[in-house]
């Protein structure tokens, strides 16, 4: 059934355009056939993400509220004691989460006192029988390694959009340095969790573009996210519009025929989607959410693990276990 021999790497762009604009029922179908012989169909991997440190980002993403230069509601925040990162894994883990990931708003990890505490973050949440993965920005070879051998088992760095469009979006870092980041992580022996924003003023070509970097990596990342924009006030995307249903359901759907075996996540912009249409996402391949006790994710707007759980029950679908 889930012959990784079958998977391919050698997508054309035309290719997964057709996918992407097949009549919608049909695709759906198509995707939801493909999951159900490299998944199972009524799991659905809980993720907890955690802000560990949050705002004063010297980048310019556009659509980003932690990024210093921009006016928004969201309060900086220092590196949070390690105590309490692991009082949030602890539980995330009795709420269902089989990963709990970590996020630092930084552009880049550098080799000093934070770097070792979040090691230490790392070592305790693996020891909690947690998948641990981190997302801090961009990494060296040698921080990959550390990170590797503190049990770190993923790392989250999207490739946000496509390199033609990636310039009108960030111009504070290139594209090219996404690439290396994730080359770092993958050498090092960390399983890899990269994807993308949809929303920003892209083109669908933009959008199959980002695909395809991901879709033809030597080794499929192994969890791909699925982002809606989330406007904030205060960015200059906070005036776009809301993404649409069908779009969202596209872009999964797509994503998971052309890299069947990874887990597909449905993350930003949930808040925006009634119960019917996130069934409509899973149903279309997305087997993955990020859940929080907090009701935010990251620093926007998130469903509360009271709700995932209600919801999936409504759905018939069951937490993954490890």
């Amino acid at each position: 059934m889930r012959n990784r021999e079958a998977l391919r790497h050698d997508w054309t762009k035309e290719e997964l355009l057709a996918i992407y604009n097949k009549p919608i029922l049909e695709l759906v179908y198509e995707a939801a056939s493909v999951h159900r012989i490299w998944h199972k169909a009524d799991e659905i991997q809980l993720s907890t993400l955690l802000s560990v440190k949050t705002g004063g980002c010297p980048e310019d993403c556009s659509y980003c509220g932690q990024a210093a230069r921009y006016h928004t509601d969201i309060n900086v925040q220092a590196l949070l004691p390690t105590e309490t990162v692991l009082a949030h894994a602890k539980k995330a883990k009795e709420n269902g989460s089989s990963r709990f990931c970590m996020a630092a708003a930084w552009r880049e990890v550098r080799d000093n006192r934070d770097f070792d505490r979040i090691i230490d973050m790392v070592k305790g949440v693996n020891e909690l029988g947690l998948e641990v993965c981190c997302t801090l920005g961009m990494l060296t070879a040698h921080q990959a390694k550390r990170l590797q051998e503190a049990g770190l088992y993923a790392y989250n760095h999207n490739m946000d959009t496509s390199a033609e469009y990636y310039e009108k979006i960030i111009s504070t870092r290139q594209f090219d340095n996404r690439l290396n980041t994730i080359q770092n992580v993958r050498k090092a022996g960390i399983t890899v969790c990269s994807g993308g924003i949809i929303g920003l003023g892209e083109s669908t070509t933009d959008r199959i573009s980002m695909l395809l970097t991901l879709a033809n990596m030597d080794i499929h990342p192994e969890s791909v996210p699925i982002n809606a924009l989330a406007r904030v006030k205060g960015t200059p995307l906070e005036n776009n519009p809301k993404v649409g249903i069908w779009e969202m359901v596209r872009m999964i759907a797509t994503t998971r025929i052309a890299m069947p075996g990874s887990m597909v996540r449905l993350s930003a912009g949930r808040l925006e989607m009634t119960e019917t249409e996130q069934a409509w996402c899973f149903l279309a391949g997305a087997n993955s959410i990020f859940t929080s006790d907090r009701e935010t994710l990251l620093v926007t707007p998130n469903p509360s693990i009271t709700k995932d759980i209600q919801m999936l029950q409504n759905l018939g679908l069951k937490p993954m276990k490890k």
